[in-house]
């Protein structure tokens, strides 16, 4: 393992949470902003199509997956990250200036490109450095205090939006992309030099082999690809939701910061879980404890004609997609703790699949939205229930695959 000047765990936390936020402030800080978007890139009001701006983010974010991660495991991981947050803030400035809706989706996919880079280098840098539980439990601690951003960054978007244009909230970006480009300096590269891998085509070939039949990785991977498909709808449907169907637009920054706050709880919680239990069993818990809350809600929607008390659906939402959200590091440590040094391409393979046919997922869900939350609801059992379903699958194949090399924790 490579020598880093951020060596200590708090270090590491600090540091790769500070990553997360950048790439989480390409989506929290659009949210409040979506009223004030349409008309200024030629959408009508409330036209949910404003949605496409989250989806091709994400999309743009599983496109660079598969470049990153076999150039992080060329030339390491902090180049990759600078070269990412290059792109990163080339899409900030094109969505700042955008005035149609086209090169609007346009600048999002760019800053979803660069965001991609940040996303990947998180997973490629934890697994340097750690793996298997000991993996899990400090994903989930970067996440807790990763939500510290979630928290802030709409309350931010929200303060611009009362005495600016919402360009200025996207000119944030630009900013965000320097600090974590300056702090890669300080922080010092996590790849070791022996562990780099040739940059071409037979040993690029050969690690994508080794991860799309490792079962063990696809079941894990695919687990979290639906989990994510539901959890998705939550981040990228509950504006519209409030303003729509609740007419509780105003209400929207400080209850979704608000909901944050119980996130970062959840993942300060799981954290000794996983270390009792162990990452595969708390996975299955939470899990199983989301999708029960989901036909609970379920059912209410169904008696409601589609529109249950706002108290209720809020409530329900947020702690079920806490218990979604928790099963993300559970399932990408142990889908890449048969990958050792291929952590990179692993990641950016996984990455590939997972955030595009996600955000897919929900974007389907997304685009059904109108005057009831139904949608939603069957989306959110549904895609759970497949999850769970492959989570158990994955617990079967408990001893990573022959040929495969695990680092050390």
């Amino acid at each position: 393992m490579a020598e880093t000047r951020g060596s200590t765990d708090w270090g590491v936390v600090a540091f790769l949470a500070s990553v997360g936020i950048s790439v989480a402030y390409g989506i929290d800080a659009s949210l409040p902003a979506f009223d004030e978007m349409r008309p200024d890139v030629g959408l009508p009001p409330g036209s949910n199509r404003i949605t496409l701006a989250i989806t091709v983010y994400f999309l743009g974010m599983a496109g660079g997956q598969i470049v990153y991660g076999p150039i992080s495991d060329r030339f390491g991981r902090m180049a990759t990250l600078r070269t990412g947050m290059v792109i990163y803030a080339a899409g900030a400035a094109g969505s700042m200036l955008a005035t149609d809706f086209g090169f609007l989706l346009a600048s999002r996919t760019v800053w979803g490109l660069g965001a991609s880079a940040a996303s990947l280098m998180n997973l490629a840098i934890l697994r340097d450095l750690y793996a298997g539980d000991r993996m899990a439990r400090m994903m989930s601690t970067v996440s807790a205090v990763f939500l510290v951003g979630p928290v802030v960054t709409p309350l931010v978007a929200e303060g611009i939006l009362r005495t600016a244009s919402w360009r200025w909230v996207y000119a944030v970006g630009l900013l965000l992309a320097v600090v974590i480009a300056a702090w890669t300096t300080r922080f010092g590269e996590t790849l070791a030099p022996e562990d780099r891998r040739p940059l071409q085509a037979g040993p690029t070939l050969d690690a994508f082999r080794r991860v799309v039949t490792c079962r063990r990785t696809v079941l894990y991977a695919t687990t979290l690809l639906f989990v994510d498909g539901a959890f998705l709808v939550f981040l990228g449907s509950t504006q519209q939701v409030f303003d729509v169907v609740y007419g509780r637009a105003d209400q929207f920054a400080v209850l979704f910061a608000a909901s944050a706050v119980v996130f970062a709880a959840g993942f300060m919680l799981v954290n000794p879980a996983i270390g009792r239990w162990g990452a595969h069993r708390v996975g299955l818990s939470v899990l199983a404890s989301a999708i029960l809350l989901g036909v609970v809600l379920l059912g209410l929607t169904l008696a409601s004609d589609g529109v249950p008390g706002f108290w209720t659906w809020f409530t329900i939402q947020v702690v079920g997609n806490t218990f979604l959200a928790l099963v993300t590091p559970v399932a990408m440590s142990l889908a890449l703790e048969p990958m050792g040094e291929l952590a990179g391409t692993a990641s950016g393979i996984l990455g590939l699949g997972g955030i595009s046919a996600a955000s897919l997922l929900a974007a389907l869900v997304g685009m059904q939205l109108g005057e009831t939350t139904t949608p939603w609801a069957v989306g959110f059992v549904v895609y759970a229930s497949i999850g769970l379903g492959l989570l158990v699958a994955a617990g079967r194949t408990s001893e990573p695959d022959p040929g495969s090399q695990p680092a050390p924790a």
